[in-house]
């Protein structure tokens, strides 16, 4: 496919495809904007020298289509910055007859993009980008912009081609987003060895599941990598889900329909509908089969429950590819110091004036007080069962708190290389 990108000058043609270039280097060409780089590398000034700057233009341009075509016909994505239609609205606006008869004559023997994109913002914007590029040789004044783009959308139009706008006035991440997104660019991470695709992190509330996701996500690639086997991380919490509900139940309240799910509990929330806890896994469940874990990414599925079959109900539901794929890291913190570092976490979080979610003790002691994890796993470290797999699962003890980046190392690398182990011998 041949895609050329248009747009005022100064909104970001070239940093975003030198973006492009860098990131998908397999995939995508791009070639510069052919009218800039003929005048950069002749000195000619594109205002002055109009008739060297054309000789020079229909001189080059039988080498640039043949290297598009040799593009192509290697099965690359071309994206080129600008287009002569765009030169041509600029000779239109500049009285440039030469240039114009030119390409009347020629058009239609050239090679053309199958898709114009369009970066598109004010003509205000284009000028205050252009003062801060502070480069002469290509400001444009706003006169010459408004009757370009008037005529480059009639050009456009004339020949009914397809135009689609990028939003230019965006955070840059944004707009390469988008870029990449029309011209069909789904980034691969580079495959890493030794990694867990899935790794399900149980425990009870403010067992520490949150401070580990903390602490991995805050390793170097590769040392959490080698060490822990972990790639770029990627947390799927059903805590969100839960709060949500907490909140519609809110709504539902004030519209004088009742509660649905919870019932207050102080300045928190507790479930009254236990319905609730095979939705939250059966919802985990949907997020992983619409986006599962991609090369080098490690999904980290965080969730606590409580009950005599608690934690065997709840992966009979998950997916079998988090299962088959997946292992089990569970947090094995006492009840009470559970609650301990629950109200420790709320007392924090109310000092600093942080929106908290610990949970009330009336839940906690109705959900949490007992698990049925110590049946499922009597070992600590081996596999458990479910939906007719073995899953690799290590308990990990954790107390006293980890605090220190030394704490944390000495307590869950291991575990993780246990549990790296397993998931091979399985």
């Amino acid at each position: 496919m041949y895609l050329a990108l248009e747009g005022l000058p100064a909104l970001g043609k070239s940093e975003l495809l030198s973006v492009v270039r860098l990131y998908y280097p397999q995939r995508v060409v791009v070639f510069p904007e052919l009218v800039k780089e003929i005048a950069e590398r002749g000195k000619i000034d594109l205002f002055r020298e109009r008739a060297r700057l054309n000789e020079a233009i229909w001189a080059e341009l039988p080498r640039r289509e043949r290297a598009i075509r040799d593009a192509l016909a290697c099965g690359k994505t071309v994206i080129a910055e600008s287009h002569l239609g765009v030169h041509a609205a600029y000779a239109s606006a500049l009285g440039d007859r030469a240039f114009l008869d030119a390409f009347a004559r020629q058009e239609k023997n050239l090679l053309w993009p199958d898709r114009f994109l369009r970066l598109s913002a004010p003509i205000s914007l284009s000028l205050q980008r252009q003062e801060a590029r502070g480069d002469p040789r290509y400001a444009v004044p706003g006169d010459v912009l408004e009757k370009m783009l008037a005529r480059l959308d009639l050009w456009h139009a004339e020949r009914a081609h397809v135009l689609e706008f990028l939003d230019a006035d965006r955070a840059p991440a944004t707009v390469i987003a988008d870029l990449a997104a029309k011209a069909g660019l789904a980034y691969q991470p580079q495959a890493r060895e030794g990694i867990l695709p899935y790794l399900l992190l149980l425990g009870r509330p403010a067992a520490g599941k949150s401070e580990l996701i903390q602490f991995l996500t805050q390793l170097p690639p590769d040392e959490r990598a080698q060490a822990y086997h972990v790639g770029r991380v990627r947390v799927v919490d059903d805590f969100p889900l839960l709060w949500k509900k907490f909140v519609e139940d809110d709504l539902w309240e004030r519209v004088s329909r009742g509660r649905l799910h919870s019932r207050r509990a102080g300045e928190n929330y507790a479930v009254s509908d236990d319905h609730l806890w095979p939705f939250l896994v059966l919802a985990l469940g949907e997020e992983l089969l619409r986006h599962p874990a991609l090369a080098g990414e490690t999904v980290i599925v965080e969730f606590a429950r409580g009950g005599p079959t608690a934690y065997r109900d709840a992966l009979a539901l998950l997916p079998v590819p988090a299962l088959r794929d997946g292992a089990i890291l569970y947090l094995d913190v006492p009840f009470e110091e559970s609650w301990r570092r629950n109200v420790a976490r709320y007392d924090r979080a109310r000092r600093e004036g942080i929106l908290t979610h610990s949970v009330p003790h009336e839940e906690m002691e109705r959900t949490y007080a007992d698990d049925d994890w110590a049946s499922l796993a009597p070992g600590g470290e081996g596999y458990v069962k479910a939906q007719g797999m073995r899953i690799p699962c290590v308990t990990v003890p954790n107390t006293p708190e980890p605090i220190t980046r030394d704490d944390f190392a000495r307590r869950f690398a291991p575990s993780l290389q246990a549990l790296w182990r397993l998931a091979r011998a399985r």
